[in-house]
């Protein structure tokens, strides 16, 4: 894991530093692209001068809203369709086109049900997540050992019983991944909102910077969502390591 770490780390900063050179040398022309150190350079003054606390706060409370929905109910969806062997028959189909469904054309709909708010985004957004969590449900599930559940038969634990001690434990790993997903996802439906559907947040920003021919701001908030991205997942793939570590399903190395 060490090894593989490392090799991560020397990839992103040869990238960097490569990037760094090109912009440098005039190889990439600044119209096109900045270096990444005026990136870093102009995300710490955006950060300074605040200009980046209402977007930023607003995007990440519409991204937080559309990942706690995707995750509960595509987590509650996912034990419902389990459990419901024809159900999942008939929507196996469905659910393996979901992501060819262009969800923006639905739009214009949202904003008849929801209005002109932060709604339609916010369910754009719970829209790409959904699925995602949905189906690492469905493969958690189908990969608890039958094994186990003959125990907990043989040990008379019920339905209830055998859920919370036996199925979601042994589904975690799975879990976590649909989580990650999610998360990306969300970041995903939010911010390509904001780019086309919203007057404010990251997204709104970074376009309107795009279209003043504003590098400066619009790569630093790039960066940023980059940065956001990478981290939140980092911490989430930390976590599942450990996690398949402690199963004896991952080698130490």
């Amino acid at each position: 894991m060490r090894s593989a770490l490392w090799i991560r780390v020397t990839l992103v900063v040869g990238a960097v530093l490569l990037l760094e050179a090109l912009c440098r040398t005039g190889v990439i022309q600044p119209v096109t692209m900045i270096p990444p150190s005026r990136m870093a350079g102009g995300l710490i003054a955006l950060f300074q001068n605040g200009k980046v606390y209402p977007p930023l706060t607003k995007t990440m409370g519409n991204v937080a809203t559309a990942f706690v929905l995707s995750v509960g109910v595509g987590f509650l969806l996912g034990l419902m369709i389990h459990a419901a062997p024809r159900l999942r028959r008939a929507l196996d189909p469905w659910l393996a086109s979901y992501y060819a469904v262009p969800f923006f054309v639905f739009y214009p709909l949202l904003i008849v049900i929801f209005g002109m708010n932060d709604l339609p985004i916010v369910v754009i957004g719970f829209l790409f997540g959904v699925v995602a969590m949905l189906l690492n449900t469905l493969n958690g599930l189908d990969r608890v050992a039958q094994v186990l559940l003959k125990t907990g038969r043989v040990l008379r634990m019920g339905p209830a019983r055998t859920a919370l001690q036996i199925r979601l434990p042994a589904a975690a790993p799975y879990l976590l991944t649909g989580v990650k997903l999610s998360v990306a996802y969300s970041f995903i439906g939010v911010i390509a909102s904001e780019f086309i559907l919203s007057g404010a947040g990251l997204g709104y920003t970074i376009a309107y910077a795009f279209n003043n021919f504003d590098n400066l701001t619009m790569y630093s908030l790039m960066l940023l969502v980059l940065l956001i991205v990478v981290a939140v997942n980092s911490v989430l793939h930390v976590w599942e390591q450990r996690m398949l570590r402690q199963r004896g399903l991952l080698r130490q190395g």
